[in-house]
């Protein structure tokens, strides 16, 4: 076993870090406010963590299972204890390491400084060449010097004076960094001090393949094997060319762009299309030329999430405020070498239930504040001035190579966000958001969740068995689904229908951004648009439309849009009716699925709770239900009589659980009885339409669901079923007439 892993063991074991092992001391001592989020799945996780020494032991065992000479094993060992040191340390050490001009934020520079602070200072001014090996003037490779010198204790030749300290110092310097060339962080010249290996005469060709290959391996299957086996071939080359020389030509800004985006590209994002259009509007290559010499650090890790333009746009931010910072540092746009987002990635995550989730209330307030700046001014360095939010660069005097980028809130905005997070396990979450979106004058947009938006769009996509009903009532060629959510319908109607064109609108940007990644990762011929249901010839040309889908989101439009200063309207269903009738073509249809209410409305229903605290669920719901005060006469410790429809608008809430309470409370799923229904269909679209079908069911579901947690009786005891949950109604605009 190599004897840094047993160093490590033993520390793990309960034993101090021993006095000759600086790394480890240095690595054992990381604490977690220094701690970037890059690999990080759960902030949560760094309690009891220490996720750089971990990582270290993963390259080493990665090492140790590498078919390499022994004087490679050992040169490598050394270069991986090493190179994370710039992410360890005490806070008191790090004070101390800034202060000497160690550069903490980039981390290879940093270790590379560390190792010559700690090594180079603490051992005799001894080379090999005074003991019969080669020395920095000598010809020889460094494996020359090492095989004659193999009996030497190691240490005797750690010096800042030998070719083994020198190769192992410039091989902790650029460590990583080919893989942050292919991810397109780095300028290809930042490789060129290992050439420089090769031109003095330390390594042969041979010698620096070999050890890059395995250094990169050791690197990349430390956070991944699997990563490596994806990379392995594009390594091997980007290996050749740093042989070849220092003079490779760069990535386009294109291609550079394109590897900082992998990520979003995995999740869909088409980056070609994108960046073409951004191509229309400002000449990207002039604009991000002068970041061709700058390593750009954590960008896919902090702004993965936002679109291509709006990347674009952070940069150019950046580099007009360039000449923004201390004028005590000359020569600033000079000298800065590196761009570090890390400060932007670290303010971007919070810990939910253990997972690190994105602050999308931070990132919308972001990309509204993005969205006020035109390109020409920009360019022309107008400063816009926005309230409770701005764009900063930061410099340190003793970093002055370094700038450092983030957003900064207000200290009430980066209150009310905090109130936003805590507030989603609370019903006054709603309350939260609003308040959010009132201080930075933004309009809400009726169905952007928040909080748990995957989890939501995930149990849409799970509901496709009910919706698929709806496919033997579509007509014609072109359909608009309102609301699409998950994108289960669309998905639907391309496999069964492929003679049709379907359409997905929704006002929700969480809801259209994941759409149009899942499109490009799967490859659908659907469309969607951002768009609003009471305004929809506004999106499509009156008359054109041969089918519009209402599936379970007429009751959202109901219990979120605000008509008249009010919700809960029911003005906004024959507004939403009246809008999708325009669009429709002469014998086109509106189809409706959602909720549906039990008449007569005066019958009541008995509720016997079998959990312990459906009593205190049900106390709460009916305190926090925002769509009609709810009434129920408790008869027993465990049990109730309501109205029937306040009954089962209770438990479609209690169904769904603890997890989506916050939303469920703030919309009413049954609006309309069977009779009001035809009242509020007759009223908005009068003569010009038919009623071809009304039905109405249970879903299925809600029995099983419920059958182990209450039973559900009538006024007097007797066993009742639960009433219907659900309708299917289908309208067809009659021919011949003129669009209203």
């Amino acid at each position: 076993m190599l004897h840094s892993l047993m160093a490590i063991q033993s520390y793990k074991s309960g034993n101090t870090p021993e006095a000759q092992q600086p790394w480890l001391q240095l690595l054992a001592a990381a604490e977690q406010p220094h701690i970037n989020l890059e690999r990080i799945h759960s902030i949560a996780e760094l309690e009891g963590t220490n996720p750089v020494l971990d990582y270290t032991e993963r390259t080493l065992h990665v090492l140790e299972k590498l078919q390499v000479s022994f004087w490679v094993r050992e040169i490598l060992e050394e270069v991986l204890i090493w190179s994370e040191t710039a992410k360890a340390g005490s806070r008191e050490q790090r004070r101390v390491w800034q202060k000497q001009g160690v550069n903490l934020f980039v981390h290879n520079v940093g270790s590379a400084q560390l190792y010559d602070l700690y090594i180079g200072a603490n051992h005799l001014d001894n080379d090999i060449g005074k003991s019969g090996g080669t020395s920095i003037n000598q010809p020889g490779s460094l494996s020359d010097a090492l095989s004659k010198n193999a009996d030497m204790s190691k240490h005797a030749v750690l010096t800042s004076h030998t070719p083994r300290h020198e190769v192992i110092r410039t091989l902790i310097a650029t460590h990583g960094l080919i893989g942050q060339y292919i991810r397109g962080e780095i300028p290809f010249a930042e490789n060129a001090p290992l050439h420089a290996l090769i031109v003095k005469g330390w390594l042969t060709t041979d010698e620096l393949h070999t050890i890059l290959l395995a250094l990169n391996e050791c690197i990349i299957a430390g956070v991944d094997p699997a990563l490596w086996v994806q990379v392995q071939a594009e390594v091997q080359r980007i290996v050749g060319w740093i042989i070849t020389g220092p003079d490779h030509e760069d990535w386009s800004v294109k291609e550079r762009l394109s590897r900082l985006r992998s990520s979003s590209i995995r999740q869909g994002e088409a980056v070609d299309t994108a960046y073409a259009k951004l191509q229309t509007e400002l000449n990207v290559e002039q604009a991000l030329a002068p970041l061709a010499h700058r390593t750009l650090w954590y960008v896919e890790s902090a702004m993965q999430d936002f679109s291509l333009q709006e990347m674009v746009k952070v940069f150019l931010l950046t580099l007009r405020s360039e000449s923004m910072t201390p004028t005590s540092i000359e020569k600033q746009s000079d000298i800065v070498r590196h761009i570090s987002f890390e400060p932007l990635m670290n303010t971007m995550y919070y810990d939910y239930k253990g997972v690190k989730k994105l602050n999308i209330y931070k990132k919308r307030m972001i990309e509204k504040y993005l969205e006020q700046y035109a390109w020409e001014q920009i360019v022309a360095g107008e400063q816009i001035v926005y309230p409770h939010l701005t764009h900063r660069t930061e410099r340190h005097v003793d970093l002055p190579d370094t700038l450092f980028v983030t957003f900064e809130f207000s200290p009430a905005a980066e209150k009310l966000i905090a109130f936003c997070i805590e507030a989603e396990k609370s019903p006054l979450y709603e309350k939260a958001v609003l308040l959010l979106f009132d201080l930075f004058g933004l309009r809400r947009d009726a169905y952007d969740r928040f909080h748990n938006e995957e989890t939501y769009l995930s149990d849409m996509n799970s509901s496709g068995d009910y919706k698929k009903v709806l496919l033997d009532y579509i007509v014609g060629k072109r359909v608009l689904d309102i609301g699409p959510g998950g994108g289960i319908l669309l998905d639907l109607i391309e496999q069964e229908k492929p003679e049709v064109e379907p359409i997905g609108i929704d006002i929700s940007a969480n809801v259209i951004e994941a759409l149009e990644r899942k499109k490009q990762r799967e490859g659908h011929r659907w469309q969607v648009m951002k768009g609003d249901a009471l305004q929809l010839e506004q999106y499509v040309q009156p008359g054109t439309v041969d089918t519009v889908i209402f599936s379970s989101i007429l009751h959202e439009l109901y219990s979120y849009i605000e008509l008249d200063g009010r919700r809960f309207n029911s003005d906004t269903v024959v507004a939403a009716l009246r809008s999708s009738f325009r669009v429709l073509s002469p014998g086109g249809r509106i189809l409706i699925r959602d909720g549906i209410m039990s008449e007569p409305e005066a019958q009541k229903r008995r509720i016997r709770f079998l959990e312990l605290d459906g009593m205190r669920w049900l106390e709460r719901y009916a305190e926090d239900f925002q769509g009609r005060a709810i009434k129920y006469e408790r008869i027993s410790d465990n049990e109730v009589v309501m109205p029937i429809n306040d009954a089962m608008e209770f438990l479609y809430t209690y169904t769904w659980g603890e997890e989506a309470y916050v939303h469920e409370i703030q919309e009413q799923f049954g609006i309309f009885t069977p009779t009001d229904y035809k009242n509020c269909i007759l009223e908005a679209l009068g003569e010009q339409a038919e009623m071809m079908t009304f039905e109405h069911f249970l879903q299925e579901g809600y029995t099983e669901a419920l059958g182990e947690r209450i039973i559900f009786m009538k006024e007097d005891g007797s066993p009742a079923p639960l009433p219907d949950s659900t309708c299917l109604i289908v309208i067809e605009k009659k021919k011949g007439l003129a669009n209203a």
